[in-house]
């Protein structure tokens, strides 16, 4: 069994790959929260949600910057044959602050600055820059 996770995050980086503008996920909770987060980070232009079940599907339009892609990299930290999480003292930045990690903590799916604020950890779900 494949990770979802892992496979929209290969989808993502695929689909810039080859210059898409559009590109779907099958839809989970998770995925459409992480992309969220990635749109309000400014990695993608946008997510929305897409069809009815079975289905549905998260819709994800990609950014670009001079004809290249807004994520130069997305790395998986947690697994589900290896879950890794972080305290509150642990979290730090990503590329010095260049990229994001996104953490699942007990009040969502955060960045690690939010979580920082917010005074949580969590499980480290990817690293994006």
């Amino acid at each position: 069994m494949t990770d979802p996770i892992t496979d929209m995050l290969n989808r993502l980086e695929n689909g810039q790959a080859v210059n898409k503008k559009t590109i779907d996920v099958p839809f989970s909770k998770i995925k459409y929260q992480i992309a969220k987060v990635l749109e309000s980070e400014g990695f993608i232009e946008s997510a929305a949600k897409k069809g009815r079940n079975p289905k549905k599907v998260i819709r994800i339009n990609l950014k670009y910057e001079d004809e290249k892609p807004a994520i130069t990299n997305m790395e998986r930290v947690s697994k589900p044959g290896r879950r890794v999480y972080t305290s509150l003292k642990d979290i730090k930045p990503v590329r010095g602050g260049y990229g994001i990690s996104i953490i699942s903590t007990s009040k969502g799916i955060m960045t690690n600055k939010e979580a920082k604020t917010a005074g949580l950890g969590g499980e480290i779900l990817c690293k994006v820059y």
